[in-house]
Formats: structure tokens, sequence, C-alpha cells
């Protein structure tokens, strides 16, 4: 039971301390369960990232899914995941009583001013840790360059440039008839995809 409350604890205030959404959160998440519980490692957080980005829902919520889950089984993904969504829905729920009286204060318009800044330096900080485990190797910039011309410069769905992505990371890192062996892959996806 310690496990559990102290696994809610953790998310509940990591759901207090988010801002910004899912990439905002990465700062938040190595801070708290790499850096003070040791619970996951970086590819661990950047796989979970990854796999969040394109599985239904919100990143953050389902990254903190994705950790309950590795920590204590279905039922800690749960807890995790209740947990992380408790303070913003309560908070939500305050702001949306007071909205129309609470938006018109212009100390409240300069305050989200500053807290949108904040918010984008976390999304750049997280954007640099991310860069780091993606350019592997001659490969990995071919992918990141295509991803990124059809996804800025054509517009394509996200849903398309992840799934093109995978298959040709498939082809591009596969063992046998040539491929890379397992210390080949890019950071967060050794064994292979």
């Amino acid at each position: 039971m310690k496990d559990y409350l102290d696994l809610i604890w953790t998310f509940i205030k990591i759901g207090c301390m988010t801002f910004g959404g899912g990439y905002a959160m990465v700062p938040v998440l190595e801070r708290e369960v790499m850096g003070k519980k040791n619970w996951i490692t970086m590819d661990e957080l950047m796989d979970y990232s990854t796999i969040a980005q394109i599985t239904p829902g919100i990143i953050a919520v389902n990254a903190a899914t994705f950790i309950g889950c590795k920590r204590k089984g279905p039922a800690g993904g749960i807890a995790a995941t209740l947990s992380f969504l408790a303070p913003g829905f309560l908070v939500m729920i305050i702001v949306s009583v007071f909205i129309t009286r609470f938006a018109e204060y212009t100390v409240v318009r300069h305050t989200f001013a500053g807290i949108r800044i904040a918010v984008g330096a976390l999304i750049l900080d997280t954007l640099l840790k991310l860069l780091k485990g993606v350019f592997a190797d001659a490969r990995s910039v071919v992918i990141f360059i295509l991803a990124f011309c059809l996804e800025a410069a054509l517009s394509a769905s996200p849903v398309l440039v992840v799934t093109g992505a995978g298959i040709a990371g498939f082809f591009l890192y596969r063992k046998g008839k040539g491929g890379p062996e397992a210390g080949d892959f890019p950071a967060g996806t050794e064994g292979g995809g």
C-alpha cells in the first residue's frame, strides 16, 4: 500500500506542477520519477513520450499511465493517471466558475503571459533532450529531415508522418541482411523495431 500511496502522491505533485501539456511535463517527470525516485531511465521516458504521441489521448496522461503500469501494473497505471488528472480537474472547475470575472483582471492576463513564456522554455528544454537521442547516425538524420519537411512544408498528417517514420525505421534498423547490430540503434530503440 505504501508504494501505491507514493505513486499517487508523486503524480498529484506532477499534476500540480505541469503547465503547457505533454512536452512541458517531460522536465518535471525527469526530475520527479527519474531524479528523485529512479523509477525509469531517460530512454524509457523518451519511449513513453513517443508512444504517448501516437496513442489516443493526451500525451501527459498517457505517459503517466505508462509509468504507473511499469511501477505497479494496471492498478498503478490507473492510480497514476487519476492522480495526475485530479489537480488539473479541480483547477478547471474552480477557474470555470470564476472565468468571466477572473480573466478581466490585468494581473491575471499578465500572469498568463509569463506562464506561456515559461512553458515555452520547458518545451524547448524537452526538445533539446529529445534531439540528443535522435541523431545517432546518418539514417536517423535522414528520417528526421524527411519527417520535418513533410510536416513543416507539406502540412502532412502527424499520423502519416509517425507511421512512415516507423516503417522507415523498421527497414533501416532491422537486423540481418547487413542491418545494424543492437548497439547501432538510436537511443531508446535498442532491441530493434
